[in-house]
């Protein structure tokens, strides 16, 4: 009609806030799916990280026809200023691997001397060959983070005056007695005692990785696809979260089961060690080694002792792990720098990947067949008639976690881990 005004199109409040509630929705539905995608492509990338490390043992071994060391390097020989000419034969497994894993530039700077601090300036006499101890906090290779150490789930960085971390141990199996130091003292002298020596303690090196030993592929007898190399381990970050938590328990440790830690857990939130001393829980832990550890037992609250906080550290807290307990559980120790029951573990949901010594990655979910956990780890008496030293050869108490980290012990595997 002529002279009529035209009506404008347009929402009214009514549809704005109903088309606003239908998005809101529709958000909350997508986010956890979006969420589920981010840690699948976390995942993956976790998983091929692992796929870089197995074709690097097995270049490694191409190379040098054995696997490379974990604690080893260069011996203390106790000259001045020994701290910077020597790593003490302390070098973790990963040092070795890395002009395999397309880091030859670190490589380089490691394996020669070098002659900068971590701030750059010239130090006269240089680092030696082959660096300091693992823990010095000056040298930069050690503070340099090599990206494929790290699974992107874990979310904890360093700081840049800090040792970089690594999400990737090294299997040492399913016994721990004396296995810190392989029966081998800091200058490379085998120790001779019968009970804890070198030739004494072979017998409870039973997975991959011994320290300050090398291994071969023909050691494996139970076969490289039957046998973990490498496992995950989520990097401490001081919150007292069981799986990167140390409990220290020294000589209880070999004499206990492992099922022990489980009194050292939060009851209302298990996933977390108990550090409320007015309820039954642990107290910090003083000192450093030895007696100097304070309460017994004690958790390990220092930055420095975290699991997986030194990539180039091959003491156990750092770059080991045991198949005692199943993946994501607790850590116990003897002491700092000790051995002990560690924990494969992971940011994954229900479990942490695993490395075969073929070069296959699996994935192990917390509820595999973990045997009695009420049976003390080989080494030591357990009570079952044999003594001491009456477990040597024999199968895993571990049920088929145990099995698949001893490398001959003539397991047998029924399960089609990969599938």
């Amino acid at each position: 009609m002529i002279g009529s005004r035209s009506r404008r199109a347009g929402f009214t409040l009514v549809e704005l806030l109903v088309v606003i509630a239908i998005i809101g929705i529709l958000v909350g539905l997508l986010l956890p799916a979006v969420q589920a995608a981010r840690e699948a492509a976390r995942r993956m990338s976790c998983s091929n990280n692992f796929k870089q490390i197995g074709l690097a043992l097995h270049n490694y071994h191409s190379a040098y026809k054995n696997l490379p060391m974990n604690a080893g390097g260069t011996y203390n020989n106790n000259l001045p200023n020994n701290g910077n000419l020597n790593n003490s034969h302390w070098l973790s497994w990963m040092v070795g691997v890395l002009p395999f894993i397309e880091q030859q530039g670190l490589w380089d700077q490691i394996s020669n001397p070098f002659n900068r601090d971590r701030a750059g300036n010239v130090i006269n006499p240089p680092f030696a060959a082959m660096g300091p101890r693992p823990w010095n906090q000056n040298y930069q290779p050690w503070l340099t983070q090599v990206p494929g150490y790290r699974c992107p789930s874990d979310p904890t960085q360093p700081v840049n005056n800090r040792v970089a971390f690594t999400n990737y141990s090294a299997c040492i199996g399913d016994a721990i007695f004396e296995q810190q130091h392989g029966g081998v003292n800091d200058r490379g002298v085998p120790n001779g005692s019968g009970t804890w020596g070198d030739e004494a303690g072979q017998r409870w090196a039973r997975g991959v990785f011994r320290a300050r030993h090398f291994t071969k592929f023909r050691d494996i007898k139970d076969g490289l696809s039957n046998t973990i190399a490498c496992g995950e381990n989520v990097v401490g970050d001081r919150t007292n979260l069981a799986k990167a938590t140390l409990i220290v328990r020294k000589n209880n440790v070999w004499d206990l089961p492992p099922s022990q830690g489980r009194a050292f857990l939060d009851p209302e939130r298990p996933q977390y060690v108990n550090t409320d001393t007015n309820n039954g829980g642990l107290p910090p832990c003083t000192g450093c080694c030895g007696s100097g550890m304070g309460p017994d037992p004690c958790y390990d609250q220092s930055a420095n002792h975290q699991r997986g906080r030194r990539w180039s550290d091959g003491r156990p807290m750092f770059s080991v792990f045991t198949t005692i307990s199943p993946p994501n559980s607790y850590n116990m120790q003897r002491w700092h720098g000790g051995g002990g029951v560690m924990s494969a573990s992971s940011f994954h949901q229900g479990g942490a990947h695993v490395l075969m010594a073929d070069g296959a990655v699996v994935f192990i979910t917390d509820s595999i067949e973990s045997g009695d956990q009420n049976h003390v780890p080989y080494g030591r008496d357990n009570g079952d008639g044999r003594g001491a030293n009456g477990g040597a050869g024999r199968e895993s108490p571990y049920g088929l976690w145990g099995a698949l980290g001893t490398k001959a012990s003539a397991e047998t595997i029924q399960e089609q881990l990969n599938q």
